[in-house]
């Protein structure tokens, strides 16, 4: 399907639409007005609007024109020109409603690029689209448009970019979004640093020779080259061993891949997108993150929110899980959509899917209702000794009974629910976090 794209230049000066049509991506038509009144407002996905329309300096008619398109379009991408680039008018200019401030004489780079970058965000945000597909955000919550304007502004940036939110929030959906939206036949490569153990680590995301190691009996590519000319996924970062924290911080400074046993070095071009649930910073302090590794892979920063700060997609999001089943189908009740908001969600939308996947199963009607909903949903849980006036041995010292009161909770939750992934989910904890937790604990648990 080829798009169609509507572009408004609002400019006094000919030459300037003259010059932004020989740059034009094809599937951009432009519009052009010169007045700072009557001018079209219909069927736009981006404007470009000139400070100066009259040839008056001292006047900045253009700021009204920002102003009464966004009125008129909250969602509508303005981007404010201007040779004048003082810094009261370009924050005038952002103030009034535009998304950027392009310097003039534009320059047709950055001009293309933005408006990759609108085309990126419009996609997106289901504005347009290019066939049916079932692998892109749900919501539409000022929540849901922050991390998506945040993609948008990603796109054609070859630099690490690192996303961060907590255990089931979608870090996965958006890298793989971010993968995307480049429309190019790339590799995508994922892997979870808390997956892999230490030993193996360096095999596996670099490679090795045959022979390199015992076992080592044929070549291997690791993943970092496997994603050449692609994305590269690391999962659950904080994981990585530091011994192999230096090696990744090398490869993401020069591009080179040295296979284990290998004397030669190969270049590579691959972005590396990184997720975490964690605060790599607070890591960093306790010395278990290397800090030139945080700043080289937070140089684009993006935050994904938790579930219960993006509740106004919770609808969409349940109805669009209890409609994925190729057999059946569920509709959602009101009652039941309430219980539904009601609930913390430590899970996020992981747990949200989980929960729907349940309902499609037990709920008897072809209506969910509000006691189907609390039929599946996780109890609270409930430590003994934690009331009113807990009597506790105070003697012990407050390390020691915030470990025995972690130690509890752990117990609890895995006597509530079905498996160490539900109790993670009901606590808000990744999985490795949560198996490190038992180990450090001392806890067996064996599946039942």
């Amino acid at each position: 399907m080829s798009l169609r794209l509507n572009l408004l230049i609002v400019d006094d000066d000919p030459l300037v639409a003259q010059a932004i049509s020989l740059v034009l991506p094809s599937q951009w038509q432009m519009r052009t007005h010169s007045k700072p009144t009557e001018f079209p407002s219909q069927g736009l996905h981006a404007a470009f609007v000139d400070m100066h329309l009259t040839g008056d300096l001292g006047r900045t008619e253009g700021l009204e024109v920002i102003r009464q398109l966004h009125r008129q379009h909250p969602h509508l991408q303005i981007v404010a020109m201007s040779g004048d680039l003082s810094r009261e008018l370009m924050e005038a200019a952002l103030a009034a409603g535009a998304s950027r401030f392009l310097a003039k004489p534009l320059n047709p780079v950055e001009f293309r690029l933005n408006l990759e970058k609108i085309e990126a965000l419009l996609l997106l945000l289901g504005a347009l689209s290019r066939g049916p597909r079932d692998d892109g955000w749900i919501g539409n919550s000022t929540a849901s448009r922050s991390v998506l304007t945040q993609m948008a502004q990603l796109k054609g940036e070859k630099g690490p970019i690192l996303i961060s939110g907590p255990t089931g929030s979608g870090k996965e959906v958006v890298a793989r979004l971010l993968h995307l939206q480049e429309n190019l036949p790339r590799p995508f490569v994922a892997l979870n640093a808390a997956a892999i153990a230490e030993n193996l680590f360096e095999s596996e995301m670099f490679g090795h020779t045959k022979g390199a190691f015992t076992g080592a009996d044929q070549n291997k590519m690791g993943l970092a080259e496997a994603a050449a000319d692609g994305d590269l996924f690391i999962d659950e970062i904080e994981a990585m061993p530091l011994s192999q924290q230096a090696k990744l911080l090398r490869f993401l400074e020069t591009g080179e891949v040295r296979r284990v046993g290998a004397n030669q070095a190969v270049r590579v071009e691959t972005r590396v997108i990184s997720a975490t649930n964690v605060s790599l910073e607070t890591l960093v302090k306790d010395g278990k993150f290397r800090e030139d590794l945080l700043w080289r892979i937070k140089g684009r920063h993006l935050e994904v929110p938790p579930l219960r700060s993006r509740l106004d997609d919770l609808e969409a999001l349940a109805r669009h899980f209890l409609s994925q089943h190729s057999t059946h189908t569920k509709s959602l009740a009101p009652d039941a959509l309430a219980v539904l908001q009601e609930y913390s969600w430590p899970g996020n939308v992981r747990e949200l899917k989980r929960v729907c996947e349940q309902l499609l199963l037990l709920a008897p009607l072809p209506l969910v209702r509000a006691q189907d909903v609390r039929n599946v949903l996780p109890k609270q849980i409930e430590v003994p000794g934690v009331g009113l006036s807990p009597k506790a041995d105070l003697t012990k010292g407050l390390t020691s009974l915030l470990t025995d009161f972690e130690a509890s909770i752990l117990k609890q939750a895995l006597s509530q629910v079905a498996d160490v992934d539900e109790a993670a989910r009901l606590l808000g904890v990744s999985r490795s976090t949560f198996y490190k937790k038992l180990k450090d604990h001392h806890i067996e648990w064996r599946p039942s």
